[in-house]
């Protein structure tokens, strides 16, 4: 029996939208599915492809991969506190700050998507060692109440998201 999706008293209304967006399916398999649909679409594209920006102000497309990477590790680090049974409530994290820090487009796309391939990866295994008991774990994130197996969802759900505004907003402008 694979990760059962989280019952809405599992969480907080604002990861709503993040699992709302996460597909139906065995949620491990899903995100391994998601990490070669992520793999496909950025190893396609070009450095110059990768800098590019659909309007002023916004994220290059590296800045995207980058924060999808530091995403997945903030969400991992979440679960493994809250399935460990660890009842200090977590801070959130000012994702713009991140990407002014990371500096993304001064990296090659081969690297960020390594990096995200081995954060996936990392959540991949950090999800399987999970028992039954430490998924029905419940913590504060954010100021907000989830069990851990809400988690694996809400990074399917935010990555999903973020695919979404690629094939929106930056594959059209791409030349």
């Amino acid at each position: 029996m694979g990760l059962q999706r989280p019952l809405p008293g599992e969480y907080a209304e604002g990861y709503a939208p993040y699992l709302a967006a996460a597909p139906e399916g065995d949620a491990l398999a899903l995100l391994q599915a998601q990490l070669d649909e992520v793999s496909a679409l950025f190893s396609g594209l070009s450095e110059a492809q990768g800098g590019f920006r659909y309007a002023p102000g916004k994220w290059s497309l590296k800045d995207l991969l980058q924060h999808l990477s530091d995403a997945e590790r903030i969400f991992a680090y979440r679960c493994l506190r809250i399935g460990r049974g660890d009842a200090t409530p977590l801070p959130g994290w000012e994702e713009d700050d991140y990407a002014r820090a990371a500096q993304a487009d001064a990296r090659t796309i081969a690297d960020l998507l390594a990096d995200f391939q081995a954060a996936r990866l990392a959540s991949l295994q950090l999800f399987r060692s999970l028992s039954e008991a430490a998924w029905m774990q419940r913590g504060t994130s954010n100021g907000r109440n989830l069990t851990a197996r809400c988690v694996p969802y809400i990074s399917l759900g935010h990555t999903a998201h973020h695919l979404a505004v690629i094939r929106e907003r930056y594959l059209p402008g791409l030349k």
